[in-house]
C-alpha cells in the first residue's frame, strides 16, 4: 500500500497560458482494490471494528461500488468477515466487481431499490442486527466520522503550499475530511457527481456539526454542481472523449463514474478563468479505476483501447 500517495506535477500548456501550477494526488496509486478515498474512509472504521466483538462488517453499495470492493479487499486482508448490501436485484452472471467481491469472501445480499433508500434509517439497520447479529455497519461509501477524519489525512500528507484542492463528491466526506485540514487561506472544491449535488453541502455541515468547532471551515469549502452528466453513473459521449484526450496529454486514467467528471470540471473551470494567476492547485484523484471493467461490459464500448 503506496501511503502517502504521490503529488505529480501536471504541464499543459493551458496552464502555462493562465500562470497556474497543478499537481495531481495520486490516491489511484495507493492500492489496486484499496484505492483512493477508498482506503481513508475505511481506515479509522476497521480499527473501530477491532476495537469491538463484532462478527462481521456490513456495508452497502451498488452493483459497481469501489466502496463494495474495497470493503470485501479489507476483510480479505484483516480477516474480517464483511457483508454487502447490494442496491437492485441479482443478476448472473455478476459483473466484475461482484465477481471479485465474492471472490475475496463478502456475503452479497439483496435488497429492492425501495427498501434501499431506507438503508439509513433506525429500522433498516435494526432489522438487519436483529436477523445478521452483532455486525458493526459502515454506511455506503464510508460516509461517516471515521471516513471524513480518514479523509483529512489527504491534505496532511501534502507537504507544499497551495491554494485550492479539488475532489469529485458522491456523499461529502471526502470533501468535509479535506476542508478540516485546510489553512486559512486555502479553498476545496467539491465537483458533485450526483445530479442535484447542493445537497452535499447539507451533508458536510451534518459532519461537521458532530465535531468541535469544525463548522468554521464551511466558508472554505465550494461546490461546483454542474458536471454531473446527467447523474450518477451517467455519462455522455463528451466525458468519454475528454477521459481519452486527457490520458494522452498525461497518462492519467480517470473513470467515468467520479473522476472523469472531476478533471472535466477542473479543466472548464480552469479555461473559464476561475483561478486567479498564480494558483497553486491540487486535484484529488480519488481511484475507482477497478470500475472501469463492468461499465465497459454495460454499455458494450470501450474507452482506452
Amino acid at each position: 500500500m503506496q501511503i502517502p500517495s504521490p503529488l505529480q506535477k501536471l504541464d499543459l500548456p493551458l496552464f502555462n497560458q493562465k500562470e497556474i501550477e497543478v499537481w495531481v494526488k495520486r490516491d489511484d496509486l495507493i492500492h489496486d482494490e484499496i484505492s483512493g478515498n477508498k482506503w481513508r474512509k475505511l481506515k479509522y472504521n476497521i480499527q473501530k471494528y477491532k476495537e469491538g466483538n463484532y462478527k462481521a462488517l456490513l456495508t452497502f453499495g451498488g452493483a459497481y461500488s469501489n466502496h463494495i470492493l474495497a470493503t470485501a479487499k479489507v476483510g480479505f486482508d484483516f480477516g474480517i468477515n464483511t457483508i454487502g448490501i447490494i442496491r437492485g436485484e441479482e443478476h448472473l452472471p455478476l459483473n466484475p466487481t461482484l465477481q471479485k467481491a465474492v471472490a475475496l469472501g463478502m456475503e452479497l445480499k439483496y435488497v429492492s431499490r425501495s427498501d434501499y433508500r431506507e438503508k439509513h434509517t433506525k429500522p433498516f439497520t435494526d432489522k438487519l442486527i436483529k436477523d445478521l447479529g452483532n455486525i458493526y455497519i459502515v454506511p455506503e461509501g464510508g460516509g461517516n466520522i471515521e471516513g471524513v477524519l480518514g479523509c483529512k489525512n489527504i491534505v496532511e500528507e501534502i507537504e507544499q503550499d497551495f491554494d485550492y484542492i479539488l475532489t469529485d463528491c458522491g456523499t461529502g466526506a471526502t470533501l468535509a475530511g479535506i476542508g478540516l485540514a485546510l489553512k486559512k487561506h486555502q479553498k476545496a472544491i467539491g465537483i458533485p457527481v450526483l445530479k442535484g449535488g447542493g445537497f452535499i453541502e447539507k451533508e458536510v455541515y451534518n459532519f461537521y456539526s458532530q465535531i468541535d468547532n469544525a463548522t468554521q471551515f464551511l466558508a472554505q469549502i465550494d461546490l461546483k454542481t454542474a458536471y454531473h452528466f446527467g447523474g450518477y453513473a451517467k455519462h455522455k459521449p463528451a466525458l468519454l472523449d475528454f477521459m481519452r484526450t486527457f490520458y494522452k496529454q498525461t497518462n492519467i486514467k480517470t473513470d467515468p463514474i467520479y473522476t472523469g467528471k472531476l478533471f472535466y470540471g477542473f479543466m472548464d473551470l480552469v479555461e473559464n478563468d476561475y483561478f486567479p494567476n498564480h494558483s497553486k492547485i491540487i486535484v484529488v484523484h480519488t481511484g475507482g479505476l477497478q470500475g472501469i471493467e463492468g461499465f465497459e461490459k454495460r454499455y458494450k464500448l470501450s474507452i482506452y483501447s
